[in-house]
């Protein structure tokens, strides 16, 4: 039996299409939502691989755009472990109809949903309340079920936990103040530097495209090198001349040679490439270069290169000469025309 799966017209009105994504996630949205293993509910398995496969992308492109839809967009949640992937408002627009055939389809495809926790957000979008009951039996007996499987798992835990402090109290004991104050530091850095990649990532595939490895390890580069903030500036500047980020990577370049370290010493530069366009501005004409050694007289270049007076004046005469001689041959080939 043929499968169906319809795309409402205003998909393509959506603000969040419009402005937020750019034409790679707009395929890949389209992708996630009529690929063959699409199913009735919204969840579905699918493997990053079969994705990369599918659309000729690489699989740390596939990576780079479930963590944008994760995150940025917040429109789908991807299990690595079970290989799901939920689209959280399939229901606003597949599951608005119910009847026997559907109720039946919905359940059997419930049942095969490994990681329940994925239907919760896609039942804040389904408006028919057949639907959304069948939805709630399953994650209700679902939590049934784990909740006594969690019972034995805290058993188990704290049974571990005991043998952990066992042995840290056979270690030697760190000082409080010093060990806070390294986890402090260490996790205030590491998040900053997750959130400042994560941003300068997110801008350039707003503005430049899909992501791949090779760039993003260039951009982590220029990132630790140079800072986050001139990296970004160092796009714009690319974008203003609409070229690509090999235009960047020169820029960035360019400033790590001018000694450039932050965005304050790039408008300076600015303001001193405009005060010397303002003055060379005027400059209409050229003035060549006329080397002293030309309106030297003949006498100073001699002396100066010590010839003696005598090959001089023989080689005078000897350029006399030649010069009669030459101009009697042309007075004689101007005569035989004649």
């Amino acid at each position: 039996m043929a499968k169906y799966r319809q795309i409402h017209t205003t998909f393509w009105q959506d603000p969040k299409v419009l402005e937020e994504m750019t034409p790679e996630d707009k395929y890949f949205y389209l992708y996630l939502l009529t690929n063959p293993n699409t199913t009735q509910i919204g969840v579905y398995q699918i493997t990053k691989k079969q994705m990369a496969f599918d659309l000729g992308y690489s699989t740390e492109s596939i990576n780079s755009l479930l963590h944008r839809f994760i995150t940025l967009h917040k429109l789908i949640k991807y299990n690595e472990q079970t290989r799901e992937l939920a689209i959280l408002n399939w229901g606003k627009y597949n599951l608005h109809k119910a009847g026997k055939p559907v109720i039946d389809c919905v359940n059997k495809e419930l049942k095969e949903v490994k990681d329940k926790t994925l239907l919760l957000d896609i039942m804040k979008h389904i408006p028919n309340d057949s639907v959304l009951q069948a939805f709630s039996r399953h994650v209700h007996d679902t939590h049934n079920d784990t909740s006594t499987r969690s019972g034995q798992e805290k058993e188990k835990e704290e049974e571990k936990e005991k043998e952990e402090e066992e042995e840290e109290e056979e270690e030697e004991p760190i000082p409080k103040e010093d060990m806070e104050s390294e986890v402090n530091n260490y996790s205030e850095s590491e998040t900053l530097t997750r959130s400042s990649y994560e941003s300068i990532y997110d801008f350039y595939q707003q503005n430049f495209g899909v992501l791949n490895p090779f760039i993003s390890q260039q951009v982590q580069y220029w990132v630790d090198d140079m800072g986050g903030e001139l990296v970004v500036e160092a796009m714009k500047l690319t974008l203003k001349q609409q070229k690509t980020w090999k235009y960047t990577e020169g820029i960035l370049k360019k400033w790590v040679t001018q000694n450039v370290r932050t965005v304050g010493d790039v408008r300076a530069l600015e303001i001193e490439y405009k005060n010397k366009g303002r003055f060379t501005k005027g400059v209409s004409g050229r003035k060549e270069m006329v080397p002293n050694w030309l309106t030297q007289d003949t006498k100073e270049i001699n002396s100066q290169t010590n010839i003696p007076p005598a090959v001089d004046d023989e080689f005078e005469k000897e350029k006399s000469k030649l010069e009669a001689e030459l101009k009697a041959l042309c007075q004689e080939l101007k005569a035989r025309k004649e």
